[in-house]
């Protein structure tokens, strides 16, 4: 049976042959040493060694393909990456005030008006401020990844803490004030402009309103808010900062339309980039990135993540030592010009490994996520998993890799695949090897998380089809007689557990998502700080809080997520009166 399918296929090679001949190829064979760095040697692709448990390549390659996108910074909303950026020329910026001054030193500034408004705070009968800047020379800034500009206890600012004042200062947490301060005199000597962190949209803490911007606009607009103070809004003096909070957007504690609308609709333009290729108007160079999830400049942190879920994945417990090294890392990686040494394009790199595999896993686990009786039902559903597990194997499916004839160990343990692992695990890194030479100690962290991630997709993968292959369930290769239905059904729960693990260990945010889909009037949501939350205990810098804290934020549709949005999980919210968070 084999043999005659071989012939079949020998035959459509030398067909495509012949019509290959006829062409001018780009080179006449593949370079000698292009696997030198990828273990020739097939014995190292063992399709049942699985990756180390304190591995973290997965999560520094999740981390970096998710950077400056709100979507997956919601759902882990504790930053692990630091990284250099450019705000290019002509980038509009904009800033929300309850005065008619112009910010000359330090503050904020927001990528979208409709973040920019929500601080725009006046009375009714007064209206407010809304300024509008151009961005006239390329501005040096730092990206901190995460949900980087929540107040919360959980770390969310703790690679900030860290930067500024090389230790974790929970008790300043909303000492907003004294932060960007002491960040922007750190900065001052590497030329860094600014900070860019992520609140319900991004926004980038300003250094000096008077470099690098210029004046667009400066609009005295209809206000979002009912301020205190004011012919229209006397407060109770005994208000503390929550119920004034809330008193900027409710009126005798019930929301006006008006401002639900407006915090829905900072939540609708932060969705515009939520997925890649995420905030498009600030450039990173991940060349020069620091990560965390990097254990040989962060190695005090691997025990402390031993047994955590990603959830709870902090920076907190980094030594000195740590703590020394990453800020000298960093500091190097701002002297250094800001061009990538390799030219290799990494955000596309591993975009690309997501695109090929994010959405063909998807369909594998939801195949397998089924329960069948009938044997001959049970059977061709098995042979259509398998098609798919072909399906994503088929550019690297070695002609000569088939089971053996005379081997029962080779077939017991799959090494007949082993070629075909190595094709698919080196696809997407062979290439790049040669470039080596050129990488920045950033660029040579991506690689690994590269090979590590790749190789771990194709290993289970390539497992998964090899055992189809011998059970009997590959279309291709049919065996004599269908196999067993208790045979089968072992198959499927098999394929289920690896498919499940993989899943879970690439923990990639393109699963994240509302299920069932939203409808035409609904938009798919994670509960996003600060809308719901409530405030800290402690307030220090008040001029910065963030106005959606309601005391009783229910009354506004502003529902507190369950576990203090820890473990944010995707719900769907209406796009029109009545919101509801």
């Amino acid at each position: 049976m084999l043999s005659i399918r071989k012939a079949g296929a020998v035959w459509l090679f030398l067909a495509f042959e012949r019509v290959l001949t006829a062409q001018t190829p780009l080179s006449s064979h593949a370079p000698l040493g292009i696997y030198q760095d990828f273990e020739p040697d097939l014995g190292q692709w063992d399709l049942d060694e699985a990756p180390a448990v304190d591995a973290t390549g997965h999560l520094v390659f999740d981390t970096t393909n998710s950077l400056l996108q709100h979507w997956p910074n919601t759902h882990y909303r504790i930053g692990h990456t630091i990284v250099p950026g450019t705000i290019p020329v002509g980038t509009l910026l904009y800033h929300g005030s309850s005065t008619g001054h112009i910010p000359t030193a330090l503050d904020w500034v927001a990528i979208e008006p409709d973040h920019s408004m929500i601080f725009c705070r006046g009375a009714v009968k007064t209206g407010c401020w809304h300024l509008a800047l151009t961005v006239t020379q390329p501005m040096k800034v730092l990206y901190f990844d995460g949900n980087s500009a929540a107040k919360l206890h959980e770390g969310t600012m703790d690679t900030q803490d860290l930067v500024a004042w090389s230790e974790m200062k929970p008790e300043w947490m909303t000492n907003e004030g004294q932060r960007i301060k002491d960040l922007c005199k750190w900065g001052q000597k590497y030329g860094v402009n600014g900070f860019v962190r992520m609140e319900m949209n991004f926004e980038i803490m300003i250094c000096d309103f008077t470099s690098h911007m210029e004046v667009v606009s400066f609009l005295n607009v209809e206000t979002l808010h009912m301020t205190f103070g004011g012919p229209y809004r006397e407060l109770p003096h005994d208000l503390d900062f929550g119920e004034q909070l809330l008193s900027m957007f409710d009126i005798d504690l019930m929301c006006p339309r008006i401002s639900v609308r407006g915090v829905f609709e900072v939540m609708h333009s932060a969705s515009w980039r939520e997925l890649y290729p995420g905030e498009t108007r600030i450039t990173l160079d991940l060349s020069r990135l620091v990560s965390f999830y990097d254990t040989t400049l962060a190695p005090s942190l691997v025990p402390h993540r031993v047994g955590l879920k990603r959830w709870d994945h902090r920076v907190a417990g980094i030594s000195l030592e740590d703590i020394e090294r990453v800020k000298d890392r960093l500091a190097d990686t701002l002297v250094r010009p800001p061009v990538t040494a390799s030219g290799i394009d990494w955000r596309m790199v591993l975009r690309l490994v997501v695109d090929r595999y994010g959405s063909r896993l998807e369909i594998v686990q939801y195949l397998l996520n089924t329960t069948l009786d009938d044997p001959m039902t049970l059977f061709n559903h098995a042979r259509q998993v398998q098609r798919q597990l072909r399906t994503v194997l088929v550019p690297y499916t070695i002609f000569t890799a088939v089971p053996s004839n005379t081997s029962a160990t080779a077939n017991g343990t799959n090494s007949w695949a082993a070629p075909v692992f190595r094709e698919c695990a080196t696809s997407h890194t062979a290439s790049i090897a040669a470039h080596r030479t050129k990488f920045t100690p950033s660029e040579h962290l991506l690689m690994q998380a590269l090979q590590e991630t790749t190789r771990e997709i194709c290993r289970v993968i390539t497992r998964m089809w090899a055992s189809g292959f011998i059970a009997g369930v590959d279309h291709f290769y049919p065996p004599e007689q269908r196999p067993e239905a208790d045979r089968v059904r072992t198959l499927m729960d098999e394929w289920k557990e690896d498919i499940t693990k993989l899943i879970s260990w690439l923990d990639w945010s393109v699963w994240v998502k509302c299920r069932p889909a939203c409808g035409v009037e609904e938009m798919c949501y994670l509960p996003t700080w600060p809308v719901g939350f409530f405030l800290p205990s402690e307030v220090v810098d008040e001029d910065h809080a963030a106005p959606f804290q309601p005391r009783d934020s229910a009354r506004c549709g502003l529902t507190p997520p369950k576990g203090n949005g820890k473990r944010p999980q995707p719900k769907c919210i209406r796009r029109l009166e009545p919101y509801s968070f």
